[in-house]
C-alpha cells in the first residue's frame, strides 16, 4: 500500500494535517450546527489541540485546502483495515462550504485513493440517515446504501438517538463505473 502526502483535485489539495490547522479546525468542530451529526463535539480549543497532536496520521487523515486560497475548510480520511482490504472513509466541512460540490469531489477523491492507491477492495462510510449533505456525496460518488441501523448514533447537538446509514462501494464496481 502506497500511502500519498497530499491528494489534488480539480479545486481542492487534500495534505497532511498540521498543528497549524487548529484554529481552522476550531473553527468547525466548535460549531454545533456543523458537528450536528458527528461522533464528537462541540470541541474545545484544548480538545481540538489533543486530536490535532495524537490522532492525525499522514497517508489517513487530511486537511481539504482551497486550491484559490490555501484556505483550510475540513478534514477527511480513509481509515483502512489492511486485514481485511477494507477502509471508511469521512469527512467534515466548514458550513460555509457546504452545497458547492467540494464534498463530492473530495469524495471521489478518497475513494479513487482507497481503491487505486491503497489498493483496497471495498470502502464504507457511516451517516446520520437525515443527513442529506453527507449522504448525496455518497450516492454522487457511486455509493449505495447497504444498511440502516435503527437509532443507533447518537446526535449530540439534539440529544436525541437517530437511524445510522452505511454505505458502501467495492472496488469491482468503481473500476466499472457502476454498481
Amino acid at each position: 500500500m502506497a500511502l500519498k502526502e497530499t491528494l489534488e483535485t480539480e479545486r481542492l489539495i487534500l495534505r497532511p494535517i498540521t498543528l497549524n490547522d487548529c484554529e481552522a479546525i476550531q473553527s468547525w468542530v466548535s460549531n454545533p450546527e456543523n458537528i450536528r451529526y458527528m461522533s464528537f463535539g462541540p470541541n474545545t480549543e484544548e480538545m481540538t489541540r489533543e486530536f490535532v497532536s495524537t490522532s492525525v496520521k499522514a497517508g489517513r487523515d487530511f486537511a481539504i485546502v482551497l486550491k484559490e486560497s490555501g484556505k483550510v475548510i475540513g478534514t477527511c480520511g480513509v481509515y483502512s483495515d489492511s486485514d481485511n482490504d477494507t477502509g471508511e472513509l469521512g469527512w467534515i466541512l466548514h458550513k460555509d462550504y457546504w452545497k458547492r460540490g467540494y464534498g463530492t469531489e473530495l469524495g471521489g477523491e478518497l475513494i479513487r485513493y482507497g481503491f487505486e492507491d491503497l489498493e483496497l477492495r471495498r470502502l464504507t462510510a457511516p451517516c446520520a440517515s437525515v443527513n442529506y449533505g453527507s449522504y448525496r456525496v455518497m450516492e454522487r460518488n457511486g455509493m449505495r446504501r447497504e444498511a440502516l441501523h435503527v437509532k443507533a448514533f447518537w446526535a449530540r447537538v439534539d440529544k436525541e438517538w437517530v437511524d445510522k446509514a452505511v454505505y458502501a462501494i467495492l472496488a469491482e464496481e468503481y473500476k466499472t463505473g457502476g454498481k
